[in-house]
């Protein structure tokens, strides 16, 4: 099927997947296999001894360990057509000199649990493929979930689609070695149902683990999941949430658990980088006897029909006369333009990103991730001047934001 309304087993794959990598760890802590204050190098000893050395397995789970993300790096494009032994590619593109000391700061990492997933191997002399089937899927009669390869045939497997100016085009190529433990796993509603409710009973982890894996650190990371309390309309007393989001080429989910009432929300998108946090709210606004808000259109979308039959100048105005006249009618969010200026990026039209970008700090001057996406696409531009006055300013708006301290450390800037 395509984009529009998929069949109830239809199966989107390439799943964010970092909670059940969180999950075998800790059961290998329960085993006195593994232990959460132990050294990466401890367990893969031909790591860099002065930053493996620093880091715990437990800075890996929660994002604290410094590793620059090697989905952060500007040859994403170039390592996501590469197969390479785990060994190799830890050694190559997940061992980059540390961006601050390791538990000091929560930078999210997919470099860190690549490597959960290294140690998860050397542990127990296995393929993570293979540990996450016997330890997890096949226990819970998952039969529809798995790690997904490109090559192989599964029955009404969704294919993923990426949001064009015009339209939609098929999502570009990865190989799924490359997210390995971060996120490759394939999976249905149904499937997620029946982890979610493994994890109210002790069959998968002790309570005493799912006490680790649901107690937040720095940015209300726990384990493998996001726990925050969210109040779901005014006035009224927050709610506990458990959730995690996801994207890959062609996809995008998310999981809510809501662990008062035992509701589950499971969003599993195959048309890109779609926004699906307002929907998710909205369905528990439902699940809880709130009244939720009506759908919004995407103003990203709009936009880019506009660019695409006309040109950026154009878009730029209709985005200011829609928010004057319409501020209800469509998704205005900062993440929208954000968006839109990272597809501008990746169709090399650098110059409709630039001010797509622009337009967005504008809007959103006081969000430093605003600067931080219009200062890398001056910097992707040849514009090294202005990179630097954006992400100095970024970084005065979220001195935590190691991406914009790493890049001025890089151009040589104070």
């Amino acid at each position: 099927m395509g984009c529009g309304e998929r069949a109830r087993h239809e199966i989107p794959p390439r799943l964010d997947h970092k909670q059940f990598t969180a999950t075998l760890i800790l059961q290998l802590v329960e085993q006195g296999k593994l232990r959460l204050d132990a050294k990466l190098t401890d367990y893969l000893p031909d790591y860099r001894k002065e930053t493996g050395g620093r880091i715990t397995i437990h800075q890996l789970l929660n994002h604290t360990s410094g590793i620059p993300s090697y989905t952060s790096r500007p040859d994403l494009a170039d390592i996501s057509r590469a197969s390479l032994p785990v060994a190799e590619f830890v050694k190559r593109y997940a061992a980059g000199d540390l961006e601050f000391e390791s538990g000091s700061k929560f930078s999210y990492n997919n470099s860190g649990y690549f490597i959960l997933g290294a140690i998860i191997e050397r542990v127990t002399g296995k393929p993570y493929e293979q540990v996450l089937r016997e330890r997890i899927l096949d226990p819970l009669g998952m039969k529809n979930t798995g790690y997904d390869h490109s090559d192989r045939v599964i029955p009404k497997r969704a294919a993923g689609y990426e949001k064009a100016l015009e339209g939609y085009a098929n999502a570009s190529y990865i190989d799924m070695s490359v997210p390995f433990a971060a996120g490759s796993l394939y999976s249905t509603v149904e499937d997620l149902y029946l982890w979610d409710q493994a994890l109210y009973a002790d069959k998968i982890l002790s309570a005493q683990s799912k006490e680790l894996m649901f107690k937040p650190g720095l940015g209300n990371y726990a384990y493998g999941w996001i726990s925050v309390k969210v109040p779901l309309a005014p006035g009224q007393p927050p709610v506990p949430l458990v959730m995690h989001d996801g994207g890959i080429n062609g996809f995008n989910t998310l999981i809510v658990r809501m662990p008062e009432s035992r509701n589950l929300v499971v969003l599993l998108n195959n048309t890109g980088e779609t926004s699906l946090n307002e929907m998710a709210q909205n369905i528990a606004k439902i699940l809880s006897g709130q009244t939720p808000r009506m759908p919004r259109r995407s103003i990203a979308e709009t936009l880019g029909r506009t660019i695409a039959e006309r040109n950026v100048q154009a878009a730029v105005k209709q985005y200011r006369e829609l928010k004057a006249a319409q501020p209800d009618a469509y998704n205005f969010d900062e993440r929208q333009l954000n968006l839109l200026g990272y597809h501008l990026v990746g169709l090399k039209r650098l110059g409709d990103a630039i001010e797509i970008f622009k337009l967005n700090v504008e809007m959103f001057h006081t969000g430093f991730n605003t600067y931080d996406s219009l200062a890398e696409a001056y910097l992707l531009n040849g514009d090294t001047t202005l990179a630097i006055e954006n992400y100095k300013k970024s970084l005065a708006l979220n001195p935590e934001n190691a991406n914009a301290a790493a890049k001025l450390k890089e151009l040589g800037a104070k």
